[in-house]
């Protein structure tokens, strides 16, 4: 291991102060070739899903425009990135939706290896680090000239990568949903309306899964990540429920809780939360399978309607237990409609 190596491994994501969804999106989508925007134009860039100016910021001379991350920090950036590192699978997730293939990526969510979902567009490119803990010596061999950092807050990280290319962007803030975040990033890579695109044909086909479900149309849909110590549900602006509710598909009432967050994890006392019409569970350690597998068992687990009413659906953890991104969010519809269209 080296030296550069050595004081990473035990970065982890440290808490911070929660930044306003639209305000951290208006950062990032005010990009442009001087600092002449305006506050205002922030705030209708965000608000519209579009930069303030238009989808592609003019360069200045060199080459190179000035955006705003999700921190406010103003970066210059290459105006066409032709060497990008994502340290996290959002980022990964982002790039790959926008037709590039990044130069070093990192392991996915709970894993040793790029996430399942996105394996086949990644093979053979270099991995420079776990989730948020990029070992430096790989980043630098990977040459970039964009790091796309997540939301990551360790300053002591983001001092290093921001010597190996000032062009390093925190393109999430803690509250981002991910099509706010998507959109930063399609602006940072220069393709915004491209970015605008992919949405739209989101949201379409989101719509249009949830129309066909039949019977199962609005259905009240549980989604539950089971930990080590029990399970947590997922608020309502949490990735996996926002591409529920886009197609139409409602949250059972003891989980009809703005945020997007998952809760803490319940006790058996009060397992009833997590029941629903369907109930989605996930994991993502082998502990968190270990756990499940046990309470399957147990009187409590099996008295839940959905489990009586076999309408429980085992699901990939690392996608749905994710901030997310556009490529995420078709496996989910895909999951979601192959189990209730096929019973509708």
């Amino acid at each position: 291991m080296s030296t550069a190596q050595s004081p990473l491994h035990l970065v982890r994501r440290r808490a911070v102060q929660a930044l306003a969804a639209t305000g951290a999106a208006a950062l990032l989508l005010t990009g442009c070739g001087s600092s002449g925007s305006s506050d205002k134009g922030s705030a209708e860039a965000a608000s519209s899903g579009k930069a303030a100016a238009s989808g592609s910021p003019a360069a200045d001379a060199g080459g190179r425009r000035t955006v705003k991350d999700a921190t406010g920090k103003a970066v210059e950036i290459p105006a066409e990135p032709k060497r990008i590192v994502t340290l996290t699978q959002e980022d990964l997730d982002a790039v790959l939706a926008l037709g590039l293939k990044p130069v070093g990526i990192t392991n996915g969510q709970g894993l040793a290896e790029p996430p399942a979902y996105l394996k086949d567009k990644v093979q053979g490119v270099p991995v420079v680090g776990n989730l948020l803990q990029p070992v430096m010596d790989k980043v630098i061999a990977a040459k970039p000239d964009l790091i796309l950092a997540g939301d990551m807050q360790d300053e002591q990280v983001l001092k290093q990568l921001r010597e190996i290319t000032p062009a390093t962007l925190v393109t999430m803030a803690p509250t981002d949903d991910w099509k706010l975040s998507f959109r930063g990033i399609g602006n940072a890579v220069n393709k915004l309306d491209q970015a605008n695109k992919v949405i739209a044909d989101y949201d379409a086909k989101a719509a249009k899964a949830g129309g066909e479900l039949g019977a199962n149309k609005g259905a009240a849909v549980s989604i539950v990540r089971w930990n080590p110590t029990g399970p947590s549900w997922m608020e309502k602006k949490q990735f996996a429920s926002g591409v529920a509710l886009d197609m139409g598909l409602t949250r059972p009432k003891a989980q009809d809780k703005d945020g997007n967050a998952h809760t803490p994890a319940l006790s058996l006392e009060k397992i009833n939360e997590i029941d629903g019409d369907w109930l989605f569970l996930s994991t993502l350690t082998d502990d968190g399978k270990a756990a499940l597998k046990d309470v399957q068992s147990k009187p409590a687990y099996q008295e839940l309607g959905a489990v009586k009413n076999n309408r429980t659906v085992t699901v990939d953890g690392s996608v749905w237990s994710t901030r997310g991104g556009p490529l995420a969010a078709d496996v989910v519809i895909g999951d979601i409609g192959k189990a209730l269209g096929a019973k509708s």
